[in-house]
C-alpha cells in the first residue's frame, strides 16, 4: 500500500511538471510572422529590443562577440524555477569568459511582481519583459522553459525545450563559448558590451519607491 502511494505521488508530480512545461500560450492572440521553424542551428538569431526590469532597453545585437544564453521563462513555471539557480551559477562561472545570460519573462504579471520574484530567487542576470513579437520571432514560443544558445557570431548554436540536465546545459554553454565572432563589421562597443550592472534587487527596490 505504501509503495503504491509513493508511485502515485511520483506520477502526480511528473504530470504537474509536464503540464507546467507544456503549452503556456493557449490564449487567443493575433500572430505575426512566425520564423525559426524547424532546425534552427546556424540560423542568425533574430535581433530584438526589450525592456529590462530597471526600465532600460536591451538589444540582443549589443552582445555580439559574447556567448548568449537566452531563456524564455515565467514565474508560474516550476521547471523554470529549477533552472534559474543553474543559470545564476553559470553566469558567475563563465561570465569572465564571455557568457551573457538573458532571461525573457513571458508572464502577464506586472513588472514589479516579476522583479520581486526574480529578486527572491537571487537572479544575477538581466530579466527582460517578453512580448508576442519576440515570441513569434523565435518560432512562436509555446513551451516553457525554452532556451536558445547564441554564438559569438550571432548564430544559434542550439535550442532546448523543457527541463534538461544541468550537465547538458553546461556542456552547451561551453560549446557556445567556443564559437568565433566572424563578423568584422561589429562595432567595438557592441563586441565589448557587458551586462548592465543594475541588479534585479536594485530594480525591485527602485520600483517600490515610485
Amino acid at each position: 500500500m505504501k509503495r503504491n502511494a509513493l508511485v502515485f505521488v511520483a506520477l502526480f508530480v511528473a504530470i504537474l511538471a509536464m503540464l507546467a512545461s507544456g503549452k503556456y500560450l493557449d490564449r487567443t492572440r493575433k500572430h505575426g510572422v512566425i520564423t525559426l521553424v524547424g532546425n534552427v542551428q546556424g540560423v542568425p538569431a533574430p535581433d530584438f529590443t526589450l525592456m529590462a526590469l530597471d526600465g532600460s532597453s536591451v538589444r540582443l545585437s549589443d552582445f555580439r562577440g559574447k556567448a548568449v544564453l537566452l531563456n524564455f521563462w515565467a514565474t508560474w513555471c516550476p521547471p523554470c524555477k529549477v533552472e534559474m539557480p543553474w543559470f545564476e551559477d553559470l553566469q558567475k562561472q563563465y561570465g569572465k569568459d564571455g557568457l551573457v545570460v538573458l532571461g525573457v519573462a513571458m508572464d502577464d504579471s506586472e513588472p514589479a511582481a516579476i522583479a520581486k520574484f526574480a529578486s527572491e530567487v537571487g537572479v544575477n542576470y538581466p530579466v527582460l519583459l517578453g512580448t508576442d513579437k519576440v515570441s513569434d520571432d523565435y518560432g512562436d514560443v509555446q513551451y516553457l522553459p525554452t532556451t536558445f544558445y547564441i554564438g559569438r557570431d550571432g548564430a544559434i548554436v542550439d535550442k532546448m525545450t523543457g527541463l534538461l540536465d544541468r550537465k547538458e546545459i553546461e556542456e552547451t554553454v561551453k560549446k557556445t563559448l567556443n564559437t568565433t565572432n566572424r563578423s568584422s563589421s561589429v562595432p567595438q562597443n557592441q563586441a565589448n558590451a557587458e551586462v548592465k550592472a543594475v541588479t534585479v534587487k536594485e530594480a525591485a527596490a527602485k520600483d517600490t519607491t515610485r
